[in-house]
């Protein structure tokens, strides 16, 4: 190998958090998170209105009391777990050829951060990994949208590649179904619930083709058609999981949550399941989050302590959250392998 051949940069990239729990903090957040044109895609003053004049004002503090919920002695976990997988990461990889950063894409640390961190170091290319497994435009696309944004300033431009996602990776389908099996060791249950987050049927609409999403049965195949449909690849996700962990199809629902505003979002609604099973007599239910590569507020939170309170009100007996895959060895093993077959 040539010892003087420039290095690979890798940039890991997960949506981000407030640096802190405190109401001003998340404020902040929200702010730019829910005003990137890709996650609220409306036009521009409409959106600088609803977030700044309703959402950020009146949705800060209730989500601040959420976070503190969440908060370690580490501070966020989504954020900590990132940089548990990048350190966990770096060893895996020979020192001579990559250098790994990471960052958020709302908050610290920054997608700027981390570019500069890479463009300084003179890497050849750049192979950038967002942390989300299913494409969507609100997530992956905003991330490569960003990237491309601040690299288009900069003078010299290398190779830059991006990962848009790795529903299907053996590794990672493998690292969730080592956690289902720890859980499914410890009982049985009644039914197997994965719970995505949701999107806006608006999105959906936008990025089909030839008009193929229909936002129905459609979604159970995953085709060329439908590869970079986020509802289709979290049908998939679960299937392949399913899969895995032998997981009787009869026992198996896929949903999607965190709901926002009153135009309609991907179907079916987590919390309308939540009470179909209830009213169905089910028992035990075991919830996986596969959309989520770290806990995080949608995940312990949403998933784990709300909707587990409104099952056991209804009736529900047990309601367990599978972890999610934060670094995980088989998940960090997932990565280099992402990473490096990017670079052969």
């Amino acid at each position: 190998m040539n010892k003087n051949k420039a290095k690979t940069g890798i940039l890991l990239v997960n949506l981000g958090t407030p640096d802190s729990t405190a109401t001003a903090d998340v404020r902040k957040y929200l702010r730019e998170f829910l005003m990137d044109g890709r996650v609220i895609d409306i036009p521009l003053i409409p959106r600088w209105m609803l977030v700044n004049l309703i959402i950020a004002p009146f949705r800060a503090p209730k989500s601040a009391a959420e976070y503190r919920k969440l908060w370690t002695d580490r501070g966020s976990p989504l954020l900590f777990h990132t940089v548990d997988l990048k350190e966990k990461l770096i060893p895996l990889l020979d020192s001579s050829q990559y250098q790994v950063e990471m960052a958020m894409r709302y908050q610290s640390p920054s997608i700027a951060d981390g570019l500069k961190a890479l463009n300084k170091a003179n890497v050849r290319e750049i192979i950038v990994l967002p942390l989300f497994p299913q494409y969507a435009s609100a997530t992956n696309g905003s991330v490569i949208d960003k990237v491309m944004e601040l690299a288009r300033e900069w003078q010299i431009i290398p190779n830059i590649r991006f990962i848009s996602n790795f529903v299907d990776h053996p590794l990672f389908l493998e690292a969730w179904a080592e956690l289902g099996r720890e859980m499914m060791a410890q009982g049985d249950y009644d039914r197997f619930l994965f719970s995505y987050h949701g999107l806006p049927e608006r999105q959906i609409r936008k990025g089909s083709v030839a008009g193929y999403c229909q936002l129905g049965n459609c979604c159970a195949n995953y085709t060329k058609k439908n590869q970079f449909c986020y509802r289709a690849q979290c049908f998939y996700t679960t299937r392949l999981i399913s899969e895995k962990l032998n997981l009787p199809e009869e026992k198996v629902v896929t949903c999607f949550q965190s709901r926002l505003g009153k135009d309609p979002w991907i179907k079916p609604y987590t919390e309308d399941l939540v009470k179909e099973m209830a009213a169905e007599g089910v028992k035990k239910v075991l919830v996986f989050s596969p959309a989520f590569v770290a806990d995080c507020l949608e995940t312990t939170v949403e998933v784990g302590e709300e909707y587990k309170e409104q099952f056991m009100e209804l009736g529900g007996e047990q309601w367990d959250l599978v972890p999610s895959l934060n670094s995980r060895d088989t998940w960090v093993a997932c990565v280099k392998d992402l990473v490096s077959k990017e670079n052969k």
